[in-house]
């Protein structure tokens, strides 16, 4: 085991290709992160254009927090295709929010259902992969030894 703090969260080694599906999950992630963005950005632009808002600061304030929001998903994309163990975390939390997102949309019926499945499907199955052995292989995380004690 490794004390290096620069070689804990650098990336694996050069020579070991990526697996795909770390490919494939950061490229989700990442969708994930700039749709937040574009909803952020249509909320901001929304409230600029003169669209109508009760609440000029509660409007700006949730345009704001979206597009903080937005760069959770976007940081563990980014470390995923990179292989940075600390990546799967925020990937993770990420996937756990897409959840009740996919199943409120899939309430509403109609394209709702469509889009709600295919967030909720998308989100249990980078999920379903984060949590795998592999993963962990992939990005470098070791299984803990148990502690004297």
């Amino acid at each position: 085991m490794t004390t290096d703090a620069s070689s804990a969260d650098s990336p694996r080694s050069a020579d070991s290709p990526r697996p795909g599906w770390v490919t494939a999950a950061a490229a989700v992630v990442a969708v994930q992160g700039v749709v937040v963005a574009g909803l952020g950005a249509t909320m901001l632009v929304m409230l600029l254009t003169g669209g109508r808002a009760d609440d000029t600061v509660q409007a700006l304030t949730g345009a704001a927090t979206v597009l903080a929001l937005a760069v959770l998903p976007l940081a563990a994309a980014r470390g995923l295709w990179l292989r940075r163990r600390w990546s799967r975390g925020p990937a993770v939390i990420v996937q756990m929010m897409a959840l009740p997102v996919g199943w409120q949309m899939a309430q509403n019926g109609g394209v709702w259902l469509a889009a709600g499945a295919v967030i909720a499907l998308t989100a249990l199955a980078v999920l379903g992969r984060l949590m795998s052995p592999a993963a962990a292989g992939a990005l470098g995380i070791a299984p803990r030894e148990p502690r004297d004690a």
